[in-house]
């Protein structure tokens, strides 16, 4: 029983404390959410109060800001105003001081009127007063104005030929010797640094036999193996009565060029009849254009000079094969471009565009047997179908005086090929055109009037003109001279140049008796 109401008590007891507890903690609770709140209400408090104070500052920072760009564009304002009302009164001061120019311009107009006029009463009254004296002048001397001044030109025509042909000689002297002086420096120093080959060669026209049974063989029966040769080359096949050996006859170098490799391979193979000469004709042809390839671009290479159309590479090689005064072209063109080069250098020209000038100024000789034309003009063709420059083109034109040099990379090229012609050795001459060329200048010398006799001498590289003196005298040698060279120039291919020396003698013989 006591346990029970223990039990009770206890129980009891325990709600009892369940309850003050719960009270407790329902105090506590709503005291901390008291608090909270009050905190709460506090910091939105203290956050609207910042956010008006910011809300004060950028307010107060806009009106500054605002402000300060006013101030800054009324200021700006204020100083292109000024600005303006500077250039208006710059202005008007530029117009007024116009307006005051204008107006003494037309004073000075007004004066100037009246001194012309005064001028032009004073011309009247000189051409009168001249007129007068003209009168006078002839009525006492007795002659007109035409005649005093036929008089008078023919009393000064031997004066001014005295005085035109002492200045004329004393000029030349005097560029002569400056002239030459620095020409002799400029072409010695460019040949001493010029290394290229000056042996002549030619082109090989005859192919030597084993022994003279190979012409038999050569020429085949009825002729076929000879004919079908000549039609595939496009040479003529010579054959004499020369010990072993053939002749191959063509204008065009490299077909004589494929006729030989094809007859030497022949030769040297054996089997010769028309389908193995097709054959041995078509491979010494393939065999050419390589070789002619190689030997442009080889060209180029030693040239320096590059970005060459393949057909002007191919046209250099085929010159290889091209003969001139038994000059060979290619060689000749390479010295001729070295040459060009050296003297370009000396002068200060570019060195580039003169090599290649050089190099190309004979390629039209690599087709003048194939196509009409001189070998300038073929040139000058083909360097423009093919886009070279305007200055290699002139240089073709004019390296050999068709038309006139305006370039001095043209007059250097000139220049560079005369000296590679005239080298000792450098071209053969025969002896028919060699006594033609001699007979020409000495015609030339002879066609003036006072010229007594003429010799060319030094294989036609001086020509001594002997004068009549009774029809010259010291003076017109000077013009003579001068006229013979023109002559010459105009008239006569030669290379290198032609000393014109004229010689004039007065004899006196008397007797003693």
């Amino acid at each position: 029983m006591w346990y029970i109401i223990e039990g009770v008590a206890a129980v009891v007891v325990a709600i009892i404390a369940f309850v003050l507890g719960s009270a407790h903690r329902r105090r506590t609770a709503e005291a901390a959410i008291g608090s909270a709140e009050d905190e709460a209400r506090r910091i939105l408090n203290d956050a609207m109060k910042n956010a008006e104070a910011k809300k004060k500052e950028a307010i107060l920072e806009a009106k500054d800001e605002i402000i300060k760009s006013r101030n800054e564009t009324e200021k700006e304002l204020r100083e292109r105003r000024a600005e303006v009302q500077r250039q208006e009164h710059r202005i008007q001061q530029k117009e007024e001081s116009l307006d005051r120019k204008v107006e003494n311009l037309e004073v000075k107009e007004n004066k100037l009127a009246e001194r012309v006029k005064i001028v032009e009463e004073r011309l009247a009254e000189a051409e009168q007063l001249k007129k007068s004296q003209f009168d006078m002048l002839e009525k006492i001397s007795g002659f007109t104005a035409e005649q005093a001044k036929a008089q008078l030109l023919s009393m000064l025509d031997g004066e001014l030929q005295h005085e035109k042909a002492l200045k004329i000689s004393e000029y030349e002297q005097q560029i002569k010797e400056e002239s030459d002086t620095r020409a002799r420096e400029l072409i010695s120093m460019a040949i001493q640094r010029c290394a290229a080959d000056h042996s002549s060669e030619a082109t090989v026209s005859v192919v030597a036999l084993p022994n003279d049974e190979m012409k038999g063989r050569i020429i085949g029966r009825e002729g076929r193996n000879i004919r079908a040769l000549e039609t595939a080359t496009g040479v003529d096949l010579i054959i004499d009565d020369t010990p072993e050996a053939i002749t191959v006859s063509s204008f065009d170098p490299v077909r004589r060029e494929i006729a030989r490799i094809a007859l030497e391979k022949l030769i040297v193979d054996g089997r010769i009849h028309p389908a193995r000469i097709e054959e041995t004709v078509d491979k010494a042809r393939a065999e050419v254009e390589r070789t002619i390839k190689q030997k442009g671009e080889q060209a180029m290479l030693d040239a320096g000079v590059h970005s060459m159309h393949p057909e002007i590479v191919k046209l250099l090689g085929r010159l290889h094969f091209r003969t001139s005064y038994g000059q060979n072209v290619l060689n000749h063109s390479l010295e001729v471009c070295y040459l060009t080069g050296l003297l370009a250098a000396e002068l200060g020209e570019d060195v580039t565009m003169a090599k290649r000038a050089g190099l190309l100024h004979d390629i039209g000789k690599a087709i003048d047997h194939e196509q009409e034309g001189s070998h300038i003009q073929l040139g000058v063709e083909v360097a423009k179908k093919y886009k070279e420059n305007d200055a290699v083109v002139h240089a073709i034109h004019a390296h050999h005086g068709d038309v006139e040099a305006k370039t001095v990379i043209a007059c250097l090229v000139q220049a560079a090929d005369a000296i590679s012609a005239a080298r000792p050795g450098a071209r053969r001459e025969n002896i028919e055109s060699y006594i033609k060329r001699l007979e020409k200048l000495e015609e030339i010398a002879n066609s003036f009037n006072g010229v007594e006799t003429s010799f060319a001498i030094q294989a036609g590289r001086e020509i001594r003109v002997m004068i009549k003196p009774e029809a010259i005298n010291d003076d017109q040698m000077v013009l003579v001279a001068r006229d013979i060279v023109k002559e010459i120039e105009n008239n006569l291919d030669y290379p290198g140049q032609i000393k014109v020396n004229l010689i004039r003698e007065n004899r006196v013989v008397d007797y003693a008796k």
